[in-house]
This record gives structure tokens, sequence and C-alpha cells, in this order.
């Protein structure tokens, strides 16, 4: 297994990856020198994409998993987040970990209701499971339909799981390319309930904000019942830092519906395979994506803390 060794110093965090005996990590770890960003968070902030992964041989990564990281276990997710000034978050559960969420409810059960969790769960999880995550804080389940996390999901499994969560108010979690999206465009608008569409739809930039993809983006955030991240711009940039492409459709998406917006780091970038970003400066890309200071309240603190049930800051 793999495992990190972490070191908060005056005005930095650092985290080093240290190879232990076990499985050979398929993807790197994240930027290990996050620089202090000079935007500050209001208070009340919320991270609402992010993973944690292990540590390893206390949370051992699926058998089956699609690809095996370097640990970043919850100390260093929470550190980070005392560094770049976020109160809230929202952890998402890798394929890496498959359906063993015993990781994610170990951050959840340390947090105090500051984090919520997002499930991957199949349709023979027990109706009792899903009420004992839900109790812990689970909030949502999650789709991914990307060819290297197993490809798109059966669409009977789908509403299956969506059908057990359902009592329970959970919002559901699209994971898709553009191209995906636009197949998908009946599936999604047939969802009851809250929906939110993951890392910018993962558009194809090179399209711009006239790209079918993109449109077809707005008109769900139109819908009213529909969300997206704008998080994950270093994966669909083609122009690499500052990620100024991707950055600006994550902006046309901000100033198109601000109360549909959310913001996540996406730490601890699995699987970037050609600009791992700096944390710090992602969240230095928050003034630029959201351009004032009403659109940061809403994407960071007001529509997080509506769409995945947390007590007013």
């Amino acid at each position: 297994m793999s495992s990190t060794t972490n070191a908060v110093t005056t005005g930095a965090v650092m985290t080093n990856a240290v190879r232990q005996p076990g499985p050979e990590p398929t993807c790197p770890p994240p930027d290990p020198h996050p620089r202090k960003p000079g935007y500050v968070p209001p208070p009340g902030a919320c991270d609402a994409h992010f993973h944690v992964f292990g540590p390893g041989d206390v949370f051992p990564y699926a058998p089956k998993r699609p690809f095996t990281p370097y640990d970043q276990p919850k100390a260093t997710l929470l550190a980070l987040h005392r560094f770049l000034g976020f109160e809230r978050g929202v952890l998402v559960q890798s394929s890496c970990h498959g359906t063993d969420h015993r990781a994610l409810l170990d951050l959840l059960a340390d947090t105090g209701g500051r984090y919520r969790g997002v499930a991957l769960l199949d349709p023979e999880t027990p109706d009792a499971e899903i009420a004992r995550l839900d109790a812990a804080g689970v909030c949502g389940v999650r789709f991914n339909f990307l060819p290297h996390l197993g490809g798109r999901p059966s669409i009977e499994g789908m509403r299956t799981v969506m059908e057990k969560v359902a009592p329970f108010g959970w919002h559901v979690e699209i994971h898709v390319t553009g191209k995906e999206l636009l197949d998908s465009l009946d599936l999604i608008t047939s969802i009851r309930g809250k929906v939110v569409i993951d890392h910018i739809g993962r558009v194809d930039v090179t399209e711009g904000t006239a790209g079918f993809a993109f449109g077809a983006l707005k008109r769900l955030l139109d819908r009213g019942s529909i969300w997206v991240k704008l998080s994950g711009v270093d994966r669909i940039s083609r122009a690499g830092p500052p990620f100024a492409d991707a950055v600006a459709l994550a902006r046309a998406l901000a100033r198109h519906a601000p109360q549909r917006v959310l913001w996540g780091t996406d730490w601890p970038h699995p699987n970037i395979s050609r600009f791992m970003p700096n944390d710090g400066e992602l969240v230095d890309l928050i003034p630029q994506i959201a351009e004032d200071t009403r659109t940061q309240q809403l994407m960071l603190v007001d529509n997080p803390t509506a769409f995945f049930g947390f007590a007013k800051a």
C-alpha cells in the first residue's frame, strides 16, 4: 500500500507521498506544496467536491478498483481545508474504495456535522445500509459514466438505486463527459429530486460557450432542479495553468445561473495526467469564476448549505 506523511509548517501545508510495500500507485499524488491563496473564502465556505484515500492499511482499497492512489487520508484533507480557509466540505466516495464507505464514515464521524458525504451504491445495497449512511451524514449518490471508472452504468441499475435513496431525499450526482451529457439528457431530466453535474460536465473546452454540450448544460440549469459543480478546470483545460480557457466556461455558468453553481477543489485530483493543479492557486481562481461577492457567497456558502442540507452558517 501507499501512504503519506504530512507536516504543517508556518504558512504552508506539505504532503510528502511515501511509498510503502504494496501495489504501485497508478496515478500521481497531489502537489505537495499548496500555496497560501490570496483569496479568503467567506465564513462557512464549502469545498463541495473532494476525496479521501485510505490510509490503505486502515481502509483498504477495493480489490477490483480502477486505479490505485497514493494514500491521502483524513488528517491531510482537514489540514488542507484549514490552510485554504474552508469550514465545510463534501466527501465524494471514490471508485478506488468502491462501495466500502468506512473512510468516508470515519471523516463524517470526526467533523461534527460540518461535512457531508456522497456514496457509491449498487442495486443490491440493503435499505438498512442506506439508512445507516444517511444517519451518518451521507446525502447523495454518484454515478460515474467515464470509461476509466467503469463506463456507463446500467440504466435499470441506476433507477433501482435512485428508488432506494429517494425516501431519504438524497441528490443524484452525475459524472459524464460532454458527449455523454448530450446522450444522457433524457435520463438526467427524468430524475426526480435534485441533481448535480460534476466538473462543468467535462465539456470540450475547445468548443467554448457555443458548444452543444455547454448549451445543453445551461438549459439543464434553467430547469431549477439541476446544479453544476464548477470544479475540475484543470481537467478540461487545454491551455494549462492558470486554466483560463476552462475558467471562462465556469464564469459563464456562474453568470448564467448563480443560484445553481457549487465549487470544489477535487483534491487530491485522481487520474490527472497533464496539469496537476496547486490547490492554493485553484482557490485564487474563485474570484475569476464568481466575479462579485454576492456570487461568491452563493457558490461557496448559500448554495451548498441548501443543496447538501447544512445548518445555516
